[in-house]
């Protein structure tokens, strides 16, 4: 499966890939370039509020000083208290707007920051290689663009103003903790590096099992995409054993992953909270001490106690942070590995174009073999085609009948050779205006949810109701589609059942509306019985009349009227001719031709 071997080809790296935890981040904060002034004054606003949560303990000592100075003196200072109590009461309310302000600003730099990333995969989507689609499974890009960015957008919401929040009341109670008492403070700051030295070693070791999780949740989305779109299949050839037993496969290593991951991940807070009480613990002791010999007040203990509790949260809140960072530079690393995949050439600077086409094709020399491997399978393909023929493409699976196709509509760059199209090479041409040029009918139907009008009217403007249902008409759809409920305007979905040969009659009607001046056909009649596809053959004889036109089949009854047929084998051809001379040479074609037709001398 295409998961699996993707799955292991990263798997093989990331022990390597676990050391980018750095990279990654600095990735995504370069990325929120455009959001820096929200995220900034989102930072500054989460920083203020905690500054007067840090004030606020130092007030209460100042409090708790002159609340015990007036229980010992009989009389208390109502307006210096009531003053304190104003004071914390203004600072707390700010600080809780702070807060919502904060939250309100880093939700919208969140949520266009998530955005970005999902269009910016979607264009890539669009200018990748056809052979990067190979190697990886669509259910592995999907989750990168579902459950790597949603990861992602949560870290930027919580996170990143909650670790601004903790590192600014962690130094603010420093700071404080030892312009009130320095020996206290030492005691605090000792017992705490041990929770430091321990998250440190726990993120090393966590977060290769963060990595492996994103790759293992992209493995088992592609594994579910392939099954389910070939349940059918899986169901008829009671393989749901052995289904069920490669899914069981992924999702034990996605458990074994995902446990370790949070397990260790999960040391983090408790540890903490040891290390937060046992700190805790020491400077009551050693307070309590310096108390009774009179070096500091029951103020300073009071306010050193909620200080305490302000330096350990923040460490508890540091480490949760961590782990939820281990997970965002995981997903970063697999959203900016696809980010930054190698693109289709950039071709802006092209300045030719095909209008007026003629339709004359020439192959010379062309030599292709696949990127990353060294076998070629085209070798030396020459072949001159005038405009309006129709070529036919036959041969064994495997001979190279689909890729010359592919090479002709450039979805993969040639090797060697060249291929024009009316004189002009393809490579001086865009991708853009090639494609225009042809119709496309594949062996592969391909529908989307919308109306059948939709479907089959899809990427062209201004096509009218009366050359819809002409098309319809010509290639026997319309009597069909007249029995849906709402015609042309019933919706394909889940709920409506349509046959293969159905789906294929919509492609089909698609191409005719598309009226490109070539068209390539490959197997467009592989899917319907004898009796559709003599009417459909009738409709592509009109189709492909004066047009220049590539058909791969097949049933070679198909192209017995073919100008030219070319027979392929290994990446060469072998025989070319019509149909009738290819006969009378008794060869390659011969042999095919009478494997299907044995009534045929």
């Amino acid at each position: 499966m295409k998961a699996g071997i993707t799955g292991n080809s990263k798997n093989r790296n990331m022990n390597d890939k676990a050391k980018d935890f750095r990279t990654s981040i600095i990735k995504l904060i370069k990325y929120c370039k455009p959001f820096y002034k929200i995220i900034i004054v989102a930072l500054i606003c989460a920083s203020i509020s905690s500054i007067f949560t840090i004030i606020g303990p130092d007030k209460l000592s100042d409090l708790t000083d002159l609340i015990t100075a007036g229980m010992a003196s009989g009389g208390m200072d109502v307006d210096a208290i009531l003053k304190i109590c104003f004071f914390l009461l203004t600072i707390y309310i700010i600080g809780a707007s702070l807060n919502f302000v904060q939250g309100l600003l880093m939700t919208k730099a969140t949520q266009k920051t998530s955005k970005m990333l999902r269009n910016d995969i979607s264009k890539k989507i669009n200018v990748l290689p056809v052979g990067y689609y190979h190697t990886t499974s669509f259910g592995d890009v999907l989750s990168r663009v579902t459950n790597d960015v949603d990861i992602i957008g949560e870290t930027m919401q919580r996170s990143i103003s909650q670790l601004v929040s903790a590192i600014t009341l962690l130094l603010g109670a420093i700071f404080m903790m030892f312009t009130t008492n320095v020996i206290l403070t030492i005691t605090a700051i000792i017992t705490s590096s041990l929770g430091f030295l321990l998250m440190k070693f726990i993120m090393n070791k966590s977060q290769k099992y963060f990595l492996a999780e994103q790759n293992y949740l992209g493995e088992i989305n592609g594994h579910i995409e392939e099954i389910y779109s070939g349940h059918q299949v899986v169901r008829n050839y009671n393989a749901e054993k052995e289904v069920t037993k490669a899914f069981d496969k992924i999702n034990e290593k996605l458990y074994i992953s995902n446990w370790k991951s949070q397990f260790l991940s999960g040391l983090m807070m408790p540890i903490m909270h040891f290390v937060g009480n046992f700190g805790y613990v020491s400077v009551c002791i050693l307070g309590a001490i310096l108390a009774l010999k009179g070096t500091i007040s029951f103020g300073v203990i009071v306010a050193f106690m909620l200080y305490i509790r302000l330096f350990t949260n923040p460490l508890s809140q540091i480490a949760q942070v961590t782990t939820e960072l281990q997970s965002t530079a995981a997903a970063s690393e697999r959203v900016f590995e696809f980010l930054e995949e190698k693109e289709l050439e950039d071709e802006s600077h092209k300045t030719k174009k095909l209008e007026n086409v003629r339709g004359e094709i020439e192959f010379e020399h062309v030599k292709f073999g696949y990127e990353g491997t060294n076998k070629i399978i085209i070798h030396d393909f020459s072949e001159h085609v005038y405009p309006g023929q129709k070529i036919a493409i036959v041969g064994p699976t495997g001979a190279g009948k689909t890729t010359m196709v592919n090479l002709l509509m450039r979805f993969h760059e040639i090797n060697g050779g060249t291929i024009k199209i009316d004189g002009i090479p393809i490579s001086e041409l865009t991708r853009e205006n090639i494609h225009k040029l042809f119709g496309m009918v594949l062996q592969d139907t391909w529908m989307f949810e919308g109306t059948i009008r939709e479907n089959i009217a899809y990427s062209k403007e201004n096509v009218t109701d009366e050359e819809i249902e002409k098309v319809c008409e010509t290639v026997g759809l319309s009597h069909f589609i007249k029995t849906l409920p709402n015609g042309y305007d019933t919706i394909i979905s889940d709920k409506i059942s349509l046959s293969a040969g159905q789906k294929q009659l919509i492609t089909i009607a698609r191409a005719m509306i598309e009226n490109a001046p070539m068209l390539i056909l490959d197997e467009a009649t592989s899917s319907v019985d004898t009796r559709t596809e003599i009417l459909i053959q009738e409709a592509m004889d009109k189709l492909t009349k004066g047009r220049t036109s590539f058909v791969i089949a097949h049933r070679l009854s198909t192209i017995k009227n073919a100008d030219k047929i070319l027979v392929m084998k290994d990446g060469d051809i072998i025989e070319s001719g019509n149909h009738q001379t290819l006969l009378e040479k008794n060869g390659f074609y011969a042999n095919l031709y009478n494997s299907q037709f044995e009534d045929v001398s």
